[in-house]
């Protein structure tokens, strides 16, 4: 239902080509995780989403996501610590990385695209601004 109001907004909508491609979606914030996974199983996209990063790995080996969106600041573990660690397995390096975070300060996006992150966006998230960035990561992914 929250998808179906938001598309009404929103005019984008995914290639068939990326339809059913998966994405894991790792946000804290519950609101902001059922939006964002409402909205994108709206668009087509097999989401898997977690509360924090306790089960990351294991998830990220058993889901096999197409790409991540990840939050900075989770519970327990921080985010650029999660995307450092990826970027370093060879089997999971060529993942496309997206940050979706509260954090707005240049630093904390330099950081994260030097840790390797393909896209850094800044909360609050004009959706159809991040489904164009999927599109894309999804388009030039060599997975």
């Amino acid at each position: 239902m929250t998808a179906q109001l938001l598309a009404k907004h929103q005019q984008l909508q995914p290639t068939k080509r990326s339809k059913g491609k998966r994405i894991l979606l790792v946000e804290d914030n519950n609101v902001n995780r059922m939006l964002l996974s409402d909205y994108l199983g709206y668009c087509k996209y097999n989401v898997k989403d977690l509360p924090d990063g306790d089960a990351f790995f294991p998830t990220v080996y058993q889901f096999q996501p197409d790409l991540i969106l990840l939050d900075l600041k989770l519970p327990g573990i921080d985010g650029y610590f999660l995307l450092e660690e990826i970027k370093k397995k060879p089997d999971l390096s060529n993942i496309p990385i997206i940050i979706v975070s509260g954090l707005a300060f240049k630093a904390d996006r330099e950081e994260a695209m030097k840790l390797g992150a393909s896209r850094y966006f800044v909360k609050p998230l004009n959706l159809n601004d991040l489904v164009l960035a999927i599109e894309e990561e999804l388009a030039f992914c060599p997975i």
